[in-house]
């Protein structure tokens, strides 16, 4: 007997009116285990992707590569995984992504996902409606996403799974800054870069000397919000020297997991699992940042399983299947 992939449209009030005009009207991919037709009684996980990603993304298939959802299956034929149910939630916005915080040149893609989100998939499926049960996992700045939900939103979500979060903003942020404000010279400001990039995508593709410069203007509109800025998002350097703005560059600091976790250690308490895993060679540096995270959660009586692993940045979605074995156990049943 198969899964069950119920394909459905949320229509999120708090995207509504976002500054970007991205649409409010969102797809989601729900998963339920064989023979389920609904999900009453059990309880969720919530995928959270990656910056550039959306919710059809874990449908891509790979050659010789299963799918998250197919891995999933995999393990519930297995008997390696409880039963719950798999959600995947659309984060894609006029950035390229969002790190799944409220962000004034954004918007609201925290509330989105533990008011709109939680509340539709348990309405329209009945999966259990209390934090035991729900448990939130995601890679790159989904896992950024699900480290700042376990310290906003304790009270939606009692587990966590962060897949190499953004995290040690100096190691991963530092690198692509000199990069970015080289791409951006011959732009009149952030934004008129943007619907070139935009544009050159329509027409033919995006070049991989782009992504630093997109990554960069993403996280100063998350980071650096400023009404008067192009975009609405204050760059952490100034043009056409390049000089470090640390005025900004400190504003940036405060979202850094490195630091807001031993700050918060309080909401990271009342969780009841974390997942922190790595790449030895991620090419984005996390590693570090993910060893601070746990040190700062350990040194603070927080209990959390720390794995590392001998790949890099791109391609771990077979990760998913160790956070999902040590968190599915875990969560709460009817």
């Amino acid at each position: 007997m198969r899964s069950r992939l119920h394909e459905l449209e949320l229509d999120a009030p708090a995207l509504r009116g976002n500054p970007l005009g991205d649409p409010s009207l969102r797809p989601l991919y729900v998963l339920l285990p064989p023979g389920r037709g609904d999900g009453e009684g059990l309880p969720a996980v919530y995928f959270l992707h990656g910056f550039t990603g959306s919710a059809r993304g874990w449908l891509n298939v790979s050659a010789f590569s299963p799918t998250v959802p197919e891995r999933i299956e995999a393990q519930w034929a297995a008997g390696a995984l409880p039963e719950f149910a798999a959600v995947f939630v659309d984060g894609f916005t006029g950035v390229g992504g969002t790190q799944w915080i409220n962000a004034a040149a954004v918007g609201r893609y925290q509330d989105y996902l533990a008011d709109d989100v939680t509340a539709f998939v348990e309405a329209r499926l009945g999966c259990l409606a209390r934090p035991e049960a729900r448990a939130v996992v995601g890679k790159s700045s989904g896992g950024y996403g699900a480290l700042c939900l376990g310290r906003d939103r304790p009270e939606v979500f009692a587990h966590l799974g962060c897949h190499a979060g953004d995290a040690g903003f100096e190691w991963c942020y530092g690198p692509d800054l000199p990069r970015a404000a080289a791409g951006l010279l011959g732009s009149a400001d952030a934004a008129a870069w943007l619907e070139a990039l935009k544009a050159r995508a329509r027409a033919t593709r995006l070049a991989g000397a782009d992504h630093p410069v997109l990554a960069v203007v993403a996280m100063a509109a998350h980071y650096s919000p400023d009404p008067a800025a192009p975009l609405g998002a204050a760059l952490p350097f100034s043009l056409p020297d390049g000089r470090l703005l640390p005025e900004v560059w400190a504003r940036w600091l405060e979202h850094d997991p490195a630091r807001f976790v031993p700050r918060a250690l309080g909401a990271y308490r009342r969780l009841a699992s974390i997942f922190v895993d790595c790449g030895t060679r991620d090419e984005f540096n996390l590693r570090w940042g993910a060893r601070q995270v746990v040190a700062a959660l350990r040194a603070g009586g927080v209990g959390v399983e720390h794995q590392e692993f001998d790949d890099g940045h791109m391609g771990i979605n077979y990760r998913y299947d160790a956070s999902l074995r040590y968190l599915a156990p875990r969560l709460a049943r009817g």
